[in-house]
């Protein structure tokens, strides 16, 4: 299943979308949706990072450690 949406999107934008598309012969849609899933995953990556930051129970270690503790 899927959903149609309208976004509006400055020229140059727009211009760059459709020449990578032509380029590729892949329709624009691909990339909005691959553009979106990419950036709602860094999202998601983002907030798990801010909660593990603000848990006070989450230890934090610094990158000493982590080259310590492997070895380097």
């Amino acid at each position: 299943m899927s959903t149609t949406i309208t976004v509006r999107l400055p020229d140059k934008l727009a211009e760059e979308l459709a020449n990578i598309s032509k380029l590729t012969e892949r329709p624009k849609s691909y990339f909005v949706q691959k553009a979106l899933e990419n950036y709602l995953n860094e999202q998601a990556q983002l907030q798990i990072a801010l909660d593990r930051l603000r848990d006070i129970n989450d230890p934090v270690i610094t990158i000493k450690d982590v080259k310590k503790e492997i070895g380097l």
